[in-house]
């Protein structure tokens, strides 16, 4: 008897889910599904699950493939069942292919092909939706996009446009995902879109997307001029739909319990907030080689620009920029000075110039220091005037983040606004106004 084994969340069971134990069991004689636990999805940074277990149990017995079904509770325990369990067969989906690999010493691993078109019609009778959301753009952040999706329950990638037809197809045929040459088409089959597109063409992709009726996540900059940014918002509002630059930081755990803290007197009156995310960027990428909108500040601007509008907020009475360019006229290197009636901020961003990378909140009782990679936020310290006392944090940041702000996006689109403070609407149309302003500052 061929003994076969999977494992899965099984929120929000749908047909991707039913096909897959389909398939599962035509593999073998015996088949064993295990379910995983909330607690043991959050501790490997699944997020949203929303069925209880007792459901997704219940959902997985119903379709009468199991022969027997366990519960997943912990890491290393696929290895403990294999053993356990004399399995023959490992199998999961292929949207996991080669993160298992290291079970073939014990047993046969099979990546199973996953199903590109998720329907909502078995979830729309439980007043359930499984947001389809389809990319735009297929650069190096939405290949980090695909993986985090799968980390969020309800939400499904299923597709990508590009105009360049050539790129589509291969980012599709590599993502296993559909790809589609006409934009009316990607529309059709999508609930949301995400767009991470060059920044220049933001604007016209939101616009687009929106009179579609679509939710859009787009990545940062969301637009490059402050009555783009008011006008969109405005009429994604009349629309009744989510708009949401996707910043990741604003939306991870420690990011959020730093603004907290910063905020609560523990430090005193904050004074002086400096910011600094650098990289060695001297490949021939599109910030280092498109001339009107590459550079530093464009595409690092607004990580450093959120802590101090988020302390300070959007009332600046100055902001004025130093650059070091290269010889094109790009900004390598810029620092933005943010003057406001009770505080200074300094938003330090490079592009193939290196600095430490810290984020410097500064009190009338004491200090923050989060030392690089701030953006993470996966750790820092307040310190006070004896050197000696020091209180530290720390929190969780999985993965590359972005699943944090999938997660609220989706959390938004379902109608729960708790997570609205952490990025605003006016904190966008802020950062807008002051990248437009440095565009017209680099001109001349």
């Amino acid at each position: 008897m061929t003994k076969v084994i999977t494992y899965g969340t099984f929120d929000l069971f749908h047909e991707g889910h039913y096909r897959l134990l389909q398939r599962a069991k035509e593999l073998g004689d015996y088949l064993i599904v295990g379910v995983t636990t909330e607690g043991y999805d959050q501790s490997r940074g699944k997020l949203n699950v929303i069925d209880s277990l007792i459901t997704r149990v219940e959902n997985v017995r119903k379709t009468g493939f199991a022969d027997e079904i366990i519960i997943e509770e912990s890491q290393g325990q696929k290895f403990r069942d294999i053993k356990k369990f004399q399995i023959d067969i490992f199998t999961v989906g292929s949207d996991w292919a080669g993160q298992f690999d290291y079970l073939n010493d014990y047993c046969k691993v099979v990546y199973l092909e996953r199903t590109k078109d998720i329907s909502s019609t078995m979830l729309r009778t439980q007043n359930k939706h499984i947001q389809r959301v389809g990319i735009i753009g297929t650069g190096r952040i939405a290949e980090r996009f695909i993986p985090e999706v799968k980390l969020v329950s309800g939400v499904n990638t299923q597709g990508v446009y590009n105009p360049n037809t050539d790129s589509a197809i291969r980012f599709a045929e590599k993502w296993q995902i559909n790809a589609y040459t006409r934009i009316e088409d990607f529309f059709t089959a999508v609930d949301a879109v995400y767009i991470a597109s060059p920044h220049e063409t933001h604007y016209s992709y939101i616009k687009m997307s929106l009179e579609h009726g679509k939710h859009v996540l787009c990545e940062k900059p969301m637009v490059l001029e402050k009555t783009q940014a008011e006008e969109l918002f405005e009429y994604a509002k009349k629309r009744n739909l989510v708009l949401f630059e996707g910043i990741k930081t604003a939306y991870c755990p420690g990011f959020s319990k730093l603004m907290g803290i910063a905020c609560s007197g523990i430090i005193g009156s904050v004074r002086n907030v400096e910011s600094c995310f650098t990289k060695l960027e001297n490949s021939a990428n599109r910030e280092r080689t498109d001339l009107n909108f590459g550079g530093s500040f464009t595409e690092l601007g607004s990580y450093t620009m959120l802590p101090i509008i988020k302390i300070f907020g959007a009332e600046y009475e100055e902001v004025r920029f130093d650059s070091i360019k290269d010889e094109n006229g790009l900004d390598i290197f810029t620092k933005a000075y943010f003057r406001y009636p009770n505080g200074i901020g300094t938003a330090t961003c490079g592009l193939g110039v290196k600095s430490d990378g810290q984020l410097i909140i500064s009190g009338t009782k004491g200090y923050i220091k989060v030392d690089s990679p701030w953006w993470k936020t996966t750790y820092f310290e307040i310190h006070y005037e004896n050197p000696n006392d020091v209180e530290k944090y720390s929190d969780i940041f999985l993965g590359d983040g972005l699943r944090y702000e999938i997660n609220d996006f989706l959390s938004m689109i379902n109608g729960n606004t708790k997570s609205e403070f952490k990025l605003t609407c006016k904190d966008s149309v802020t950062m807008a106004e002051v990248i437009e302003k440095f565009l017209e500052n680099r001109k001349n």
